[in-house]
């Protein structure tokens, strides 16, 4: 098997290129590393991985035959797509086309990354596929929404049009070890202020809810997903829903910090509710995630102590 992984030196990817191998297959890693790290992809030191550097919005050659092209490739936190709007967009949209042209001149199966930000700020709880979400294309998370959304609608063209075999996975929050340090996600930033000692922040009130999956759940989903003969969309992710004040009262007590939890006003369209509803994920791929927060947290914050340098 020998796969093309977009976006494969970013936090999920660079995990999904390691799982790979495991697997045996050849992987073929191209990131242009604008918000991706040669850092988490240094320790594959195989013969059958290789890492190319290219954006992935220009031609993509890739020589050799290809049985996967897995679509990872995008920034994935507010403050990568609010400082990168035009990138984002355009990874999504001119990225999506190229990864899906290549995948058809190679005859091999194609899965877009897509998010649970197609859902917006959702007026269905928990949220399904069926759901076609409340999103602002003009407010300033519509970069990402809206990318998203539009490279769902073209890997349906394709699969539709060329008879192209499609996967569409809708990844709601993971986490876990290789997350960017200052990428602005509730978990990297809530451990890094607890490891420092600093304070935690939380927005609004922090009522609103999250649910959170580990990386080797998601993972595995994503590879149970390739396999499965299911195009329509896919909610990956874990169904325990809970506050984000939870999630910071968690994160304090498992690293020991004295940090106080401070409140700061919620950004503009910020979701106030985001579960998935795993139902298909359950009953045609048979999976679930295995991990409680609490494991997953302790392994993250192992990954972030030697990171950061601090006991």
């Amino acid at each position: 098997m020998r796969v093309l992984v977009t976006g494969g030196a970013g936090f999920i990817g660079s995990h999904l290129c390691e799982f790979l191998l495991g697997q045996g297959a050849e992987v073929v890693c191209m990131d242009n590393l604008l918000t991706g790290s040669i850092d988490n992809i240094a320790h594959l030191r195989d013969p059958r991985f290789s890492f190319v550097k290219h954006d992935v919005t220009n031609y993509v050659y890739v020589a050799g035959p290809l049985d996967y092209v897995l679509h990872f490739a995008s920034p994935a936190s507010p403050v990568d797509y609010a400082q990168l709007p035009i990138q984002t967009l355009k990874v999504g949209a001119l990225g999506t086309h190229k990864a899906l042209g290549l995948a058809r001149e190679k005859g091999a199966k194609l899965l877009l990354a897509s998010t649970s930000e197609v859902y917006g700020d959702p007026l269905v709880h928990p949220q399904r596929e069926e759901y076609w979400g409340n999103v602002n294309p003009v407010g300033p998370r519509g970069v990402y929404d809206e990318a998203k959304r539009f490279a769902e609608a073209m890997t349906m063209a394709y699969h539709r049009f060329h008879g192209l075999d499609t996967r569409i996975a809708r990844i709601f929050n993971t986490y876990g070890e290789r997350m960017r340090i200052g990428d602005g996600r509730a978990i990297p930033t809530l451990i890094t202020q607890a490891l420092k000692g600093e304070p935690l922040t939380v927005y609004g009130d922090g009522s609103q809810t999250r649910s959170f999956c580990y990386i080797s759940d998601m993972v595995d989903g994503i590879w149970r997903l390739m396999q499965a003969p299911v195009n329509e969309p896919v909610n990956l992710g874990n169904p325990k829903e809970m506050t984000v004040r939870e999630l910071a009262e968690r994160i304090v007590a498992l690293s020991g910090s004295k940090s106080a939890i401070v409140f700061k006003p919620l950004p503009v369209d910020d979701p106030k509710v985001r579960q998935p509803d795993i139902t298909r994920a359950r009953t045609l791929l048979g999976w679930e995630p295995r991990v409680d927060l609490d494991e997953g947290l302790s392994l993250t914050l192992k990954w972030f102590r030697a990171k950061l340098g601090v006991t």
